[in-house]
């Protein structure tokens, strides 16, 4: 948009949540004009629902009646070496246009942003920059696939600058200082639909990190326990159904506990309250019990309704007790989490508790499946009529044996199989009389992904030489969740039966997950 007083199309509140079909009319029938890059900056946040921080953006714009309508957007961590911006535009720009086009329109246009604050004796001038060559790569790599960008900001330090004006003296060479946050038109728009602004990614990955206080200690030396006494009845065909069962009952007391809890004003005051509210013992019973994939399945069956608030905030409080070397197993919380997330209609937190699911394990399926499908926009009511049907048949079924029989009769997960396809089941489960669970039973090695691509079970020890403490806090920098028996020394440190085996870590995949609705 080299003119910047031309109009960039109308913003219609249908666009802001990405839910409505691209080619209808929102059901507010309420637009905003977008004119001039200052208006372009400060719709951002309402775009995605959140205020982006060092991300690269792409909006998709769709020709209505000769303006611009916006259409899906999608976000990606600006790489910090230079030498891989090529790919992430590239993933950018392609997953977005492939997206839209499963939509049914293909995007004419874009706009993109830049979003990073300076550095250590940077300035916003300064990124504004250095991120010129992404911005280049970006326009190239659009104009390939016939979807030019037709404006591009960068925003930093309260600033925004246009890369697109080629008006000399039109912009300010120290930027435009954004408006007040809530004071624009487009955020009364905003409010009167009401869409929200959720702060940063930051904020929103805060709820689903691991603990760094003096708790991870106690939660872990519980996660060691429950292992000793789980690990081997998870492992045992004969006690594995009580274990679930177990597991269940323990969930559904907890999810009623939170239902009656009196409600805080805050997310950071709301998780506190959660986390006084469940035990380390039961933490550690949950997290170990939810490795056995058909006891996973049966939880995410609380996703609607009155249980549907309370889940979630269980899932969440189990994932930030995946502590220490457990922090693959916050896989399972935090799929749970993103599941009831996006059953519930909350796709950001869908979309962030899945990718954190696949940060602390590549290989988990149903996380991977669920991303794929909330980021395509689909809709999850095939996953919810799945769940209800594989509820109200347990329901109905008088014995463990019988239980036991219909679960034999159905391959693989249920929840899977919703999402992927009929033929999800059986690239799941080719592991003939293997217990389908991911336990911290051993000392375990990620293996090669595996053909058939589906959650794992049971993993050889990995060699004592191999592995470290982990520093990190990320559920991608832990691996395995070793099961050991624990306990404190006089002196404060941790005391270890069975010689001294140490812990390692996990790279999370290397692969870069992108984010939009597109």
């Amino acid at each position: 948009m080299t003119n910047h007083s031309e109009t960039a199309g109308p913003f219609e509140n249908g666009d802001i949540t990405g839910r409505e079909p691209l080619n209808e009319q929102s059901a507010h029938d309420t637009q905003v004009t977008l004119r001039s890059p200052a208006e372009l900056a400060d719709a951002l946040p309402y775009l995605l629902g959140y205020r982006p921080e060092d991300s690269i953006v792409l909006v998709a714009l769709h020709d209505r009646e000769g303006r611009g309508r916006f259409g899906g957007r999608a976000r990606l961590g600006i790489p910090a070496h230079t030498e891989d911006w090529e790919e992430a535009v590239q993933q950018l720009v392609r997953g977005l246009v492939t997206s839209s086009e499963r939509r049914g329109r293909r995007p004419e246009q874009m706009v993109a942003y830049v979003c990073q604050e300076p550095g250590r004796g940077e300035t916003g001038r300064d990124v504004m920059l250095r991120l010129e060559p992404l911005i280049a790569q970006l326009r190239a790599e659009c104009g390939d696939l016939d979807a030019p960008v037709v404006e591009a900001l960068c925003i930093s330090d309260g600033r925004f600058w246009s890369y697109s004006c080629a008006v000399a003296g039109c912009c300010p060479a120290d930027g435009t200082p954004m408006g007040l946050p809530g004071t624009s038109v487009l955020a009364a728009a905003a409010t009167y639909a009401g869409i929200q602004v959720r702060g940063t990614l930051r904020e929103l990955r805060a709820r689903l990190l691991p603990w760094e206080t003096s708790a991870a200690l106690a939660q872990e030396v519980a996660l060691d326990a429950a292992g000793m006494s789980l690990v081997p009845r998870i492992l045992d065909d004969t006690a594995r159904q009580s274990v679930a069962d177990e597991t269940l009952d323990l969930a559904e007391r907890i999810i009623r506990r939170f239902a009656a809890a009196a409600p805080v004003s805050g997310t950071h005051p709301a998780d506190l309250r959660d986390d006084a509210l469940l035990t380390h013992d039961e933490g550690a019973t949950l997290i170990l019990g939810l490795q056995d994939r058909t006891t996973r399945d049966r939880a995410a069956a609380w996703m609607e309704g009155d249980e549907a608030g309370p889940a979630l905030r269980l899932w969440r409080a189990l994932a930030r007790r995946c502590v220490g070397p457990y922090g693959e197993h916050a896989a399972a919380p935090l799929t749970l989490a993103g599941w009831v997330a996006w059953s519930t209609g909350d796709e950001l937190e869908a979309r962030e508790a899945l990718a954190m699911a696949l940060g602390a394990d590549p290989d988990y399926l149903f996380a991977r499946l669920l991303h794929q499908a909330c980021n395509e926009g689909l809709d999850p009511e095939s996953v919810r009529r799945c769940l209800r049907a594989e509820r109200a048949g347990r329901a109905g079924t008088d014995t463990l044996e019988q239980a036991d029989a219909a679960a034999e009769a159905t391959p693989g997960a249920l929840s899977e199989t919703a999402v992927a396809g009929p033929g999800a089941a059986a690239r799941t489960d080719g592991r003939h009389g293997e217990p389908a669970s991911r336990t911290g039973g051993s000392r375990r090695r990620r293996r090669p992904r595996a053909a058939e691509g589906g959650d794992r079970g049971p993993r050889p020890p990995r060699g004592e030489d191999t592995r470290r403490r982990s520093t990190g806090s990320h559920p991608g920098s832990t691996a395995g969740g070793p099961s050991r028996p624990g306990g404190t020394k006089p002196d404060g440190k941790r005391a270890r039966t069975g010689g001294s085996p140490s812990r390692g870590t996990a790279a999370a995949g290397g692969r870069r997950e992108t984010e939009g609705d597109g």
